[in-house]
């Protein structure tokens, strides 16, 4: 038994020394902390086409992707994709699995009790998608009707609001896909995901926009060099017309200007 209890306690400070060695991160001059000084490791899910999808090599492409990859390069540093499932990767930035995310999370008082938001990259805003013969239109027409999201969205709050029939699914397109096929009654998503997806040929419509977002890069809450590192880039993206470029390429429209 003492044995045992002294196997335990030495493996329990293996585990933890582990950890620890994970934790470590290097100091930069500004004061700014990366996982490897030459690199800004930056997380997406590669779930949410158009912003984050896979290749066949198992790489991701995306606006989330390119803008990630924009900022490294402001920032003199490689950029480096770090692929987490969407649910998690909140979780991954605040445990230094990446220096960052940029996978398009809204900026909200929950989130923010955990990390850190830069300024918005881009405006978004949740929409109620339906099959095109459905009757629902708005927010008042889903009370008792089963609406999908994603899991760690911000849309399972918001369908909350309007119905206590709530599915979720890995990413926003797998929702839409189970919706076109005939399954649930809607889907609350990112408007531009479900607009593309329906330009893709899923079988779905538009309805009520219901509210706006801001869209936000996540850092660790302990690294606030870095947060201003990150914000500068970003100041300087906007002003050269990079973050416009990125957005008219897989949107076709100007998604970083906030609305009137």
């Amino acid at each position: 038994m003492w044995l045992n209890k002294k196997l335990i306690l030495v493996f329990s400070l293996i585990v933890i020394c582990f950890l620890s060695a994970c934790a470590e991160k290097d100091k930069l001059a500004d004061g700014s902390e990366l996982i490897h000084k030459d690199q800004f490791v930056f997380a997406a899910s590669g779930e949410f086409k158009p912003f984050s999808y896979m290749n066949d090599d198992l790489t991701m492409s995306g606006f989330d992707i390119e803008v990630g990859e924009a900022i490294a390069k402001e920032m003199g540093l490689k950029p480096v994709q770090k692929r987490i499932k969407f649910k998690g990767i909140v979780e991954g930035v605040k445990t230094g699995r990446a220096d960052a995310a940029v996978a398009s999370h809204t900026i909200n008082s929950q989130r923010s009790e955990h990390v850190s938001f830069t300024t918005p990259y881009y405006y978004s805003g949740p929409q109620i998608f339906t099959r095109p013969d459905s009757q629902i239109k708005t927010v008042d027409h889903l009370a008792g009707k089963e609406v999908a999201v994603a899991k760690g969205s911000t849309y399972a709050d918001t369908a909350s609001k309007y119905t206590d029939k709530i599915k979720t699914y890995d990413s926003d397109i797998t929702a839409l896909q189970a919706l076109s096929s005939g399954r649930h009654d809607a889907v609350i998503t990112d408007f531009v995901t479900g607009k593309n997806a329906a330009k893709g040929g899923f079988k779905i419509k538009e309805q009520q926009l219901i509210d706006r977002s801001e869209q936000a890069i996540v850092l660790p809450q302990d690294n606030p060099k870095l947060l201003k590192r990150v914000n500068e880039a970003l100041e300087k993206l906007r002003e050269n017309g990079t973050l416009t470029r990125i957005s008219i390429k897989y949107f076709g429209e100007d998604i970083t200007i906030k609305p009137e």
